[in-house]
C-alpha cells in the first residue's frame, strides 16, 4: 500500500490514482475517516442551520454525535453532543434550547455556551453540589470550530493549525466574496443522496474535462475552452469559468443583486473549488454556494446543498428557480460518481491515469490524500 501511495504522490505525468481499496475496503475508510476528515478542517454544517440564539441541531460526524448550536450571546458553537456525567445524547432532534441543555437522564444542566450549570441531586437527595463534582470541569466538550462562506468547518481531532493559517491562500483569492451572506431560505437547500464513497464527489467537482458529455446544456453556455484549472497542492484545487450568465427573472432581467466591492472580472467569471477534504464551493456575482459531502459508510454521501446570496430581500421563486437549476445540474453527475463506484470493483482497475492538461485539479486531490495518509502512518509508526 505504501508503494503505491508513492503512485500517486508522482508528477501527473506518470502518477497514478488512489487504488480501489480506497473506495470499497471498510477498513481503510476507518482510517481515511480518521487522518483525511477528522484530522483536518472539515465541513460540518452552514451557520445558518442555526439562525437563532438558542437553536440547536444534533449531527453525526466521523461517528461522532456533536451539537451545532448558536449561543445565546450569537455565536455558533459545536460541542460533543453527549453528558459529561454518563455520557447521555442530551439532544435528539433539532429544537430552540429556551432555557438550558438539559440532560434526559439524570437532568444535568448546560448553558448554550457549554457551562455546567445544575447537577440535581449530586449529592444526594436536595444535595445539588458535591465537594467532588467541580463544575467547572465537566462542560460540555468543544470542537474547535471555524465559520468561512457561512460553512461550519470543524477539526475534530483538534491537532489541524488555525483554519486563517491552513487556508490563507483561499481567503485571500475570494477576498472579495468576504461579507456578510444573506442564506436562501428553504427554498434554496436541498440534500441528494449519492451511492458512491466522498472522495469521487471530489473528484468529479475538481475538474472540468467531463462537461462536454456529462452537463451539455451548461457545456453550451460555458464552453470547456472557457475553463481553466486551478491547483493549490495541499489545501484545494477546482476550476473556473470566464463565462458566467446570471439567472434571470422572466423580464430578462438579472434575479439577484451583485455583491458590493467587486471587480469587473467577476463580471462573467465564477469559480468552483474543492476546499479538501469535504467542501465544494462555487462563487459568483450575484450569489454563492456551498455542497458538503457527509458520509454515511465507505460508498455513501450525503451531499448537502446551500445557495446564499448577497441580500435577504431577493424573490423566493427566483431563488427557488436558481436552486432548481442547480440541483438540476448537480444530479446530472450522480451517474457518473455512482459509476466510477462501481468500477472500483474491477480487479485489473489500478487507479487509473490522469490527463496531464485537463486532470490536474483531480490529481492535486489525490496527491494531497496521498501525502495525508503517508503523513499519518509516519506518526502512527512513531
Amino acid at each position: 500500500m505504501t508503494d503505491s501511495l508513492s503512485a500517486v504522490c508522482q508528477p501527473i505525468t506518470s502518477a497514478r490514482g488512489l487504488p480501489n481499496a480506497h473506495y470499497t475496503d471498510t477498513a481503510l475508510y476507518a482510517r481515511e475517516t480518521e487522518i483525511l476528515l477528522a484530522g483536518h478542517w472539515a465541513g460540518l454544517a452552514v451557520a445558518s442551520d442555526v439562525p437563532t440564539p438558542g437553536d440547536a441541531v444534533p449531527l453525526s460526524f466521523c461517528g461522532q454525535p456533536l451539537l451545532l448550536i448558536r449561543d445565546k450571546a450569537g455565536r455558533v458553537r459545536v460541542f460533543q453532543n453527549v453528558c459529561r456525567h454518563r455520557g447521555m445524547i442530551l439532544v435528539d432532534q433539532p429544537r430552540r434550547i429556551e432555557g438550558a441543555i438539559r440532560c434526559p437522564y439524570h437532568s444535568w444542566c448546560y448553558g448554550t455556551d457549554g457551562r455546567l450549570v445544575t447537577t440535581p441531586h449530586v449529592g444526594g437527595p436536595g444535595q445539588n453540589t458535591h465537594d467532588a463534582i467541580d463544575r467547572s470541569l465537566l462542560g460540555l466538550i468543544e470542537v474547535p470550530s471555524h465559520i468561512w462562506m457561512d460553512v461550519v468547518f470543524v477539526n475534530l481531532s483538534g491537532t489541524a493549525p488555525p483554519f486563517e493559517e491552513v487556508h490563507a491562500d483561499l481567503i485571500a483569492r475570494w477576498r472579495a466574496f468576504d461579507q456578510p451572506l444573506a442564506p436562501g431560505g428553504a427554498e434554496s437547500r436541498f440534500a441528494l443522496q449519492v451511492n458512491c464513497n466522498w472522495k469521487l464527489a471530489v473528484e468529479n467537482y475538481c475538474e472540468s474535462y467531463h462537461l462536454p458529455w456529462v452537463h451539455p446544456g451548461l457545456n453550451a453556455i460555458s464552453r470547456l475552452e472557457d475553463h481553466y484549472n486551478i491547483e493549490a497542492p495541499g489545501a484545494y484545487s477546482g476550476q473556473g469559468t470566464e463565462v458566467y450568465q446570471q439567472f434571470r427573472a422572466p423580464d430578462g432581467t438579472p434575479a439577484f443583486p451583485d455583491f458590493e466591492g467587486l471587480s469587473t472580472a467577476w463580471d462573467t467569471a465564477a469559480e468552483y473549488i474543492a476546499v479538501y477534504p469535504n467542501v465544494l464551493l462555487g462563487v459568483h456575482r450575484d450569489h454563492v454556494f456551498s455542497i458538503l459531502l457527509i458520509p454515511e459508510d465507505c460508498a455513501t454521501t450525503t451531499e448537502r446543498v446551500a445557495l446564499s446570496y448577497a441580500r435577504p430581500d431577493t424573490a423566493p421563486e427566483m431563488r427557488a428557480g436558481n436552486a432548481a437549476q442547480w440541483k438540476a445540474v448537480f444530479e446530472e453527475d450522480i451517474f457518473v460518481v455512482e459509476g466510477m463506484q462501481r468500477g472500483r470493483m474491477a480487479s485489473g482497475f489500478d487507479g487509473g491515469a490522469f490527463s496531464p492538461a485537463m486532470d490536474g485539479p483531480t490529481h492535486c486531490f489525490h496527491a494531497w490524500a496521498a501525502s495525508a495518509l503517508q503523513e499519518g502512518s509516519r506518526h502512527a509508526a512513531e
